[in-house]
């Protein structure tokens, strides 16, 4: 059923703002039923649930859910009305899954209660934190230094004949960010799991409140840093809208360019640490971080970082690239992809190898539904969503690639996703050079965002970003970035138990989530 068909059903009547957004506003007692209603009768996903403080205006927050359709390439935003003096509202989680780690950072960063909440322990703001402190409220100073209470930490226990606990993190042995999981074990099954996040929470949110468009740039660059480019991209994008500026089309397919390098170079990271951190086949990790390395050095020459930033921007892109520098890109990626497919081949014929990762770590369909997962991983499992194809963006829209999708959903389900991906994305940068023969060089405009807001989504490689940005009178009034990771480390409860502990890191690695994406 249409979106246009499914809201004359409910009798609502959204506006509509721009080509693949609708907007509505429900009073709040409807707002958990209504959104309940869309997700179950009618099969909508929930993309995104935030809250703006609103209170200088209307003393009251403003409560906003974001759905999306599967078939249709539209966005439906729906928004409340949370009164300050009584900042509540009936919990979407019990009813929409997807809802559970959103409610509790809202109430964490808002102080917005969701009733009835089945798990609403602290998210962000740890027992450390003391009560009553809510650091997106608008008067709230970014550079406040709050008390450290001393209180034990809460976590889930299981218990049983038999049942032992074992506590890996916050601090890893690797170089990885702090982040500290329970296993509840029976001999070496795992039996329940539960992390715990946020130790290095860097409030960008909050720092990019007053902030200009030029000035918040370089803090996007940096949410995750390994997609800078993906992050750079919704975040312009969503400006973009608000200005109403088109960008230039060389413009658009150079960003397709940049982000699909950047999506080539992780999945080569991802593969090699897969196979070779995570089952000891160490020729795979040898050989492919040297091939990763190699992709770096070529972000390094051409842009002059090794993270693919600071090339797009409000408006488009900082430059073109040269003849000399399409071909020594053409020249990298080709030798980086004939030899990853070399060793992912041969890496596919060892029986020990493929014995780990097959049957491992499995997450189900409806699993993944339930989660609201993203990206690659719920790809693996079945889910058919990439925004590149559903919403395209950028140069999307003219490719022609297959979205790959796996049906296993295990290890090895997302390790061969990531083989095929990089070969969908080597046609994508063939195909995108040959698009800029012969056009306008013109590869950036001027924007001047005064008032508004908008939101922007890009498929990066780990999964679909997305993200809200209102400006007013030419500065940011509130900006909400939520990485893939946000949506996906909740995963691990469900696809660790029944495996044993060794084949933890398989299942951590086969997702390869950034604490300092969920950390914004």
């Amino acid at each position: 059923m249409t979106f246009d068909r499914i809201l004359q059903a409910l009798a609502l009547t959204p506006e509509r703002k721009g080509t693949h957004l609708l907007s509505l506003s429900l009073e709040k007692d409807n707002f958990s039923r209504v959104i309940s209603q869309l997700v179950h009768e009618y099969g909508l996903g929930l993309s995104l649930l935030f809250a703006t403080d609103d209170r200088k205006k209307t003393h009251a927050f403003g409560l906003h859910a974001v759905l999306s359709h599967p078939h249709e390439l539209k966005w439906l935003h729906i928004s409340t009305v949370i009164p300050e003096e009584n900042p509540s509202y009936e919990s979407l989680t019990k009813t929409v899954m997807a809802a559970h780690w959103y409610e509790r950072y809202i109430h964490d960063m808002f102080g917005i209660l969701p009733e009835g909440h089945p798990y609403l322990q602290p998210l962000v703001l740890h027992e450390n934190f003391p009560e009553a402190i809510h650091p997106l409220r608008k008067d709230f100073l970014w550079d406040t230094i709050p008390e450290k209470m001393e209180t034990v930490p809460t976590m889930a226990r299981v218990e049983g004949d038999g049942l032992c606990e074992i506590s890996v993190g916050p601090i890893h042995a690797g170089i990885i960010e702090p982040g500290h999981f329970r296993f509840h074990v029976l001999g070496e099954r795992v039996i329940a799991l539960e992390g715990k996040l946020f130790y290095t929470h860097k409030g960008v949110e909050k720092i990019l409140e007053g902030k200009t468009i030029e000035q918040a740039m370089p803090f996007i660059e940096r949410v995750s840093g390994d997609m800078a480019a993906s992050h750079s991209l919704a975040f312009c994008q969503a400006v973009e809208a608000i200005a109403n500026t088109p960008v230039p089309y060389a413009a658009k397919v150079l960003r397709t360019i940049v982000c699909e390098l950047e999506r080539i170079t992780m999945h080569i990271h991802d593969l090699s640490n897969i196979a070779g951190m995570g089952t000891g086949f160490s020729v795979m990790a040898a050989n492919g971080f040297r091939i990763k390395e190699r992709m770096m050095r070529l972000s390094q020459e051409i842009f002059g970082n090794r993270f693919w930033r600071e090339f797009i921007v409000p408006g488009g892109v900082t430059r073109v690239l040269y003849t000399p520098e399409k071909e020594r890109i053409l020249e990298v990626l080709e030798k980086a992809v004939t030899e990853m497919m070399s060793l992912v081949n041969m890496a596919l014929q060892s029986h020990s190898l493929c014995e780990r990762l097959e049957g491992t770590g499995v997450l189900t369909k409806s699993a993944a539904i339930a989660y609201g997962a993203v990206g690659l991983p719920a790809r693996a499992s079945g889910v058919d969503r990439d925004i590149r194809r559903d919403m395209p963006y950028a140069g999307y829209e003219d490719m022609e690639y297959r979205v790959v999708v796996q049906k296993d959903g295990d290890v090895n389900a997302r390790f061969l996703s990531r083989i095929a991906e990089i070969e969908e994305s080597h046609k994508i940068i063939l195909e995108s050079f040959q698009k800029l023969e012969g056009h306008k060089k013109e590869v950036l405009v001027p924007v001047n965002p005064s008032n508004g807001e908008a939101f922007g989504a890009v498929e990066s490689w780990r999964g679909e970003i997305f993200d809200f940005v209102r400006v007013t009178n030419g500065v940011i009034d509130r900006v909400v970035i939520r990485d893939p990771s946000f949506c996906n480390w909740a995963l691990f409860g469900e696809l660790t138990p029944g495996n044993i502990i060794p084949d933890f890191p398989l299942c951590n690695k086969s997702l390869n989530l950034s604490y300092s994406g969920t950390d914004v």
